[in-house]
């Protein structure tokens, strides 16, 4: 039982990180490989709050929402006029540099030897530390950021933002600022996954920036392909196969040296398989690489 709460914890974690990608990807049209930066950056301001000012949890994930963004304004304002290979090249970029000062910040952020012993949230006098605990926390955040999504994707901006997908030419023709439009799609895609970061952190009680890395981002990006980019139950379906796919590996008596290894190939063939065969993804409307919606 408490197997099964844990991977539902991990997929609650990982919902939420592709769907504040697929906010940017899949209804803005804007390929990021920095999600996993903005994940380390909430996971470790929270963490770090919490061991150093001991400040409550609420006050450590608006702290954690408020740095991510800021980041991502910061990013996004040197880089969102720039477009397709060019913008993920930048988002690349400050995805290497967010790893390095992690990594490298011993004096601060403890380097390679981590943070560990991060305290259990507190909310309202109600301390989180039972499996199932963590799994209403996580599942009541991940509910709100699928909420918060669906408000925005079927606001006017979520228009705009889907307009400047299918055609940003068009969309700039017709009077819209879609250097601000994207810029604020990104901010909030950042934040969100600074929720995630923030849950992980006092989840798993110890965090190094290996959690934070080039592949994790390429394996948010792989959930948001495998759900479908541009559907609002994407992320999920994506983060229930890529956390449950390995798994099952445990059960086939594969050694975890061959498993680690068979997992990998698995994640490479199944992103080479959808973007050939489904580029939109299980559920999406949005497929990569060919300019558009696909059927």
């Amino acid at each position: 039982m408490e197997y099964l709460l844990h991977i539902t914890v991990v997929i609650c974690i990982y919902a939420i990180l592709a769907a504040s990608l697929n906010l940017i990807t899949g209804y803005a049209g804007m390929l990021s490989i920095a999600q996993a930066a903005f994940f380390g950056v909430g996971a470790y301001t929270s963490a770090l709050m919490s061991l150093k000012l001991h400040s409550p949890f609420p006050v450590n994930m608006l702290c954690a929402a408020a740095l991510s963004g800021s980041l991502g304004a910061v990013v996004g304002i040197a880089s969102l006029r720039l477009r397709d290979d060019y913008f993920v090249i930048v988002t690349f970029a400050f995805q290497i540099i967010a790893f390095s000062i992690l990594n490298n910040w011993t004096s601060f952020t403890a380097g390679p030897m981590g943070l560990p012993s991060i305290p259990q949230p507190v909310l309202l006098g109600w301390q989180v530390s039972s499996h199932l605990e963590y799994l209403l926390l996580a599942a009541t955040l991940s509910a709100a950021v699928f909420w918060a999504s669906y408000r925005i994707i079927h606001s006017p901006l979520g228009r705009v933002v889907m307009a400047i997908r299918e055609d940003e030419v068009l969309t700039l023709a017709d009077g819209k600022n879609v250097a601000a439009y994207k810029l604020l799609v990104f901010v909030i895609g950042a934040a969100m996954a600074s929720v995630a970061g923030v849950v992980y952190a006092h989840y798993v009680s110890f965090i190094d920036p290996t959690s934070f890395t080039v592949m994790d981002s390429i394996f948010i990006i792989s959930v948001v392909i495998v759900g479908g980019a541009g559907s609002f139950w994407g992320p999920v379906i994506g983060a229930v196969v890529l956390t449950t796919l390995p798994e099952i590996l445990r059960f086939v008596g594969m050694p975890s040296s061959i498993a680690a290894n068979v997992r990998q190939m698995l994640y490479g063939g199944l992103l080479v398989a959808f973007m050939m065969l489904r580029p939109q993804g299980l559920m999406g409307e949005y497929a990569f690489g060919r300019g558009g919606t696909g059927k």
